[in-house]
């Protein structure tokens, strides 16, 4: 029997949607182990004088415990 955990985490990017994705998994990768899967809860964007400068996701990271 597996049973997993989900934890939200956020993590951002002045590059792109993808890449605030792909650094925050790589970060929780670090302490975080048995990462399955991963949702998309929420993408923000900081605007400064009419430019976006700063993207932001906020994510559920399913892993499964020991």
């Amino acid at each position: 029997m597996s049973v997993a955990k989900i934890i939200e985490i956020s993590s951002e990017s002045p590059t792109s949607f993808e890449d605030a994705i792909v650094q925050g998994i790589a970060k929780a990768s670090k302490t975080v182990h048995g990462i399955k899967s991963a949702w998309v809860k929420e993408q923000h964007v900081v605007i400064e004088s009419g430019k976006v400068t700063l993207y932001r996701v906020d994510l559920k990271v399913t892993f499964v415990l020991d």
